[in-house]
This record gives C-alpha cells, sequence and structure tokens, in this order.
C-alpha cells in the first residue's frame, strides 16, 4: 500500500511540477522590436500581429539590440531582435555595454543576414578624396557623422569598429577633429543627411534596405567599404563576417563594397518554456512568405542559418529548425 502511495505523490508531483512549468509562459507576450523607421519595428509588428492570429498574444513596441538583451534576461521583456555577436558578447559578459554575464537570453532564430553602413554624401567625400572608412579617421576629418542612439544594434557595432578596428573612440575623436556626431532615428538621419545637415550616415540594416534606397532618392552618396584590418580586428573580437554590398542592389554601388556582416535574430528569453520556444519558432517558419511580403530579408530565412553556431540557441527553438532541415 505504501508503494502505490509513494507512486501516487511521485505522479501528483511531476503533474505540479509541470503545471508550474507551463504556468511561466507569460499570457501575453512582449516583443521588443526596433526604432521606428527601420526593418527591425515594421518585423516586429508583423510577427506580433502573425503570433497573435495564431492563439499566442504578443505586443510589439521599440527597442534596441543592447537594450532588447538586457531586458530579456532580466524579465522586462520575452523576446526582441539583435544582432548575434552581440547575444554572444552578452552571455560572455566582461565587456561594455554588457559588463556582466546575462545568462537568462539565448537565440530563438537567426532570421537574416544583418549589414553595416556607411553613406556619407558624394560632394563630402569627393571634396576630401575618400575612398574608406579608414580615410576618414587617417586624415582626421572633421566629419559631421550620425548614427543611431546607443542601446542599439547599430551603435554597438559602429562603437567597436571604430575602437577595436581603427583604434579611437568615435564619439571623441570626431568631436576633437572639429566635427560633431549626434543620434538619429533612421527617417531623421536620412533627411540630414539630404539637407546637408550631416555629411555621414552609419547604421546596421538588412541585405536590401528601403532606408538606403530613401536616401538614394534624396541625394548622391558613396557606401564607403570597411578596411580590411578593421574587418579582420572584427571578426577576431566578436566573430562577426565580412558580407559584400554588390552592384544592382543600390544604384550608389557600382563595384563589390565590403562590410561588416552578422545576422539578425530573435534573442528570447531562456525561461521560455520549450514547448513555447519550439511553437513561436514553427509559426515563424510557416508563414516566411507572408512574412517576407513586408521586410523582403525574411526570404533569406533558413533551418540551417537559423540555429547559432557559436552563440547558444534555446533548446525548443533548436529541436523546431533541426527538425525541418
Amino acid at each position: 500500500m505504501s508503494k502505490k502511495i509513494a507512486l501516487f505523490l511521485a505522479l501528483a508531483m511531476a503533474t505540479m511540477v509541470a503545471g508550474s512549468a507551463m504556468a511561466e509562459d507569460p499570457a501575453q507576450l512582449r516583443f521588443m522590436a526596433g526604432p521606428p523607421g527601420g526593418n527591425w519595428f515594421a518585423l516586429g509588428g508583423s510577427l506580433s500581429d502573425m503570433w497573435t492570429k495564431n492563439g499566442l498574444p504578443t505586443t510589439s513596441g521599440t527597442g534596441g539590440g543592447v537594450s532588447n538583451i538586457v531586458n530579456a534576461d532580466n524579465g522586462k521583456g520575452d523576446m526582441g531582435f539583435s544582432v548575434t555577436s552581440m547575444v554572444g558578447a552578452a552571455v560572455k559578459g566582461g565587456d561594455a555595454p554588457f559588463k556582466d554575464a546575462h545568462s537568462n537570453v539565448s537565440v530563438l532564430a537567426n532570421l537574416y543576414t544583418q549589414y553595416t553602413y556607411f553613406i556619407v554624401r558624394k560632394d563630402f567625400a569627393e571634396k576630401n578624396d575618400i575612398k574608406t572608412l579608414g580615410d576618414i579617421v587617417e586624415k582626421k576629418l572633421p566629419v559631421r557623422f550620425a548614427t543611431l542612439k546607443p542601446g542599439t544594434s547599430s551603435e554597438f557595432v559602429i562603437r567597436n569598429l571604430f575602437k577595436v578596428g581603427y583604434g579611437v573612440d568615435y564619439r571623441k575623436a570626431i568631436t576633437e577633429w572639429g566635427g560633431k556626431v549626434e543620434f538619429s532615428s533612421y527617417s531623421d538621419g536620412s533627411n540630414l543627411l539630404a539637407d546637408n545637415h550631416i555629411d555621414c550616415f552609419a547604421f546596421s540594416v538588412g541585405k536590401i534596405a528601403s532606408i538606403v534606397m530613401q536616401i538614394e532618392s534624396q541625394t548622391d552618396i558613396l557606401i564607403l567599404p570597411v578596411d580590411e584590418k578593421a574587418r579582420q580586428a572584427m571578426t577576431d573580437a566578436f566573430g562577426t563576417v565580412t558580407f559584400n554590398v554588390e552592384p544592382g542592389v543600390y544604384k550608389s554601388v557600382t563595384e563589390p563594397v565590403p562590410t561588416i556582416g552578422d545576422y539578425t535574430c530573435i534573442v528570447i528569453r531562456n525561461d521560455i518554456s520549450d514547448e513555447l520556444a519550439y511553437k513561436l519558432s514553427e509559426l515563424v517558419w510557416n508563414n516566411k512568405e507572408t512574412l517576407a511580403k513586408g521586410v523582403k530579408d525574411m526570404e533569406e530565412l533558413n533551418p540551417v542559418e537559423a540555429v547559432p553556431s557559436a552563440v547558444p540557441a534555446h533548446p525548443g527553438a533548436a529541436k523546431f529548425w533541426k527538425s525541418v532541415q
């Protein structure tokens, strides 16, 4: 009789534990996207609507590549966009802005490739004989420079590129050269460039970016190559890769332009259940075609690259992606 009671209690405890684990998943998920005007902001809304229509209520708000990781780790949000190398830096910790290790985050999916663009006015480049990003640093030009605000993946990548790739603190150095640095949204930055209030606008976005096409329609520009030595330094420090902006994508590009490459990913709390992470991933994959109508970069999504190789993936998500490889 005692064995039967013990078995009953064990089964009851298992049921309670399973119920508690399921109860930990929020009734409404909070998705953290990006700043208004960019692909992340648009795609965040599309993802949230898609999940909600399929029985997983989700809200979407603004965010940034750094803040989304921090807020997922501390539970202020559940999921959000970032770049894969940044998730790796956060999990490891030790360097700003992730001085402490963030252990409650992993990747739900690598979605598509991420390119870092350094866009300069053509008249500024011609006047100063600028061929690569390194020319601005070597000549210590008084450039009027804008990027997205600190806390975004754009600013993280750009700050560290200048630091490890070119050996300068870009905010301090540009000011000392007689230039200025300001932080802007995608839309405001493009207008500042078109109106000749800035000389260079830098940001990270997908392979085919409407914001770049918009800037091209407003003024004559060049997309600056990132020097090989600087790209290698970023690879060594953060695991980024080199992507080429190929001719035919933008009218201002007539030959391959090498730049810093990464992946836009969805970062998620580790304490989201495997079952929910699996379902979220499954819905993303099943709705890829619809999502790509809004953000064309989603056409790049594939089950092999969806699972990062050097950064932790959520077990539930990894299980799904491997099931469709």
